[in-house]
Order: C-alpha cells, then structure tokens, then sequence
C-alpha cells in the first residue's frame, strides 16, 4: 500500500483530523475546528519516512514508511503480551527485527507507551491494522473529550 493512500484513507475516514507534516513525516491529530493549539495536541498516528526520530527501521530505504499507531493497553499486550523492553543500545536484545516490512511490532522507541507500527503494510496487513487504527483515533477523541 501507498503512503499517500493510507493518509488518504485516515483524512477520509475519521471527522476532525488535522494532519500536520514536517520533514516528509504526517501527524494526525483528532482536532476538530482546527481549534487546539499546536502545544496541546497530540497524534493518534504517524506515517515516518526517514530516520529522523530514530534508526531502528532503516526507514531511508526506498518506498519504505511506518504507521505508527497509539493503543489501548489491552489491544497492545493481545498483541504482544507484556510491554517488550526498549530496545536500548544492543539491537539484538530485541525479539522484533524493526526493520521487517509488512509485519505488526511494538514501535521500536514508544512500544513502552502502547504504541504499535507496521513498515510499508500491504493490503492485507492494512486490514488487519484498520481496527487499531479505530481505536487510536477513538482514544484521541475521548481524550479531547475529557479535557472539556
């Protein structure tokens, strides 16, 4: 699957989303209005390109990107079971090859905070995905919910 068409679908899906981009990477933060400003939002996904943020994914490949996505606790540990250990200084103290294409992991840096990724998803894996994605996107609303 295309980047620009997962971001399309994620604009065409859920009401609200303001996506911002910066250095080729798109955030996407449930902001209906476009009211909240910048230092109070917070994405409910992202799609990096490059290995701005971290190098775990070797994302300077060719075409290659990840969806990062911020889930519940529950969601993450039926997926995972308990929170994996970051991957510190010694890669192969992981049990996930972050740099796998098409494969759902804990986010190399922020699995520790629940979310997860998946570098350049196929069709298949994108459906598989489409339901945290829901739920990423359903968090951010309560959240802006709660805030009043």
């Amino acid at each position: 699957m295309e980047q620009e068409t997962l971001a399309q679908y994620i604009a065409d899906t859920f009401d609200g989303v303001d996506i911002v981009t910066a250095d080729g990477n798109s955030f996407f933060f449930y902001n209906p209005g476009g009211s909240d400003p910048p230092d109070h939002r917070f994405p409910f996904a992202t799609l990096v390109t490059n290995d701005l943020y971290d190098q775990e994914s070797n994302l300077n490949r060719p075409g290659v990107y990840r969806l990062n996505l911020g889930v519940s606790r529950q969601s993450f540990q039926g997926l995972f079971g308990d929170q994996p250990a970051p991957p510190g200084d010694d890669p192969g103290a992981s049990a996930y090859d972050f740099a796998a294409l098409d494969t759902i992991m804990p986010h190399p840096v922020y699995g520790q905070q629940f979310w997860i990724c998946v570098l350049s998803p196929g069709d298949a894996t994108f459906e598989a995905v489409k339901p945290f994605l829901a739920e990423a996107y359903d968090r951010a609303v309560r959240r802006r919910q709660n805030r009043g």
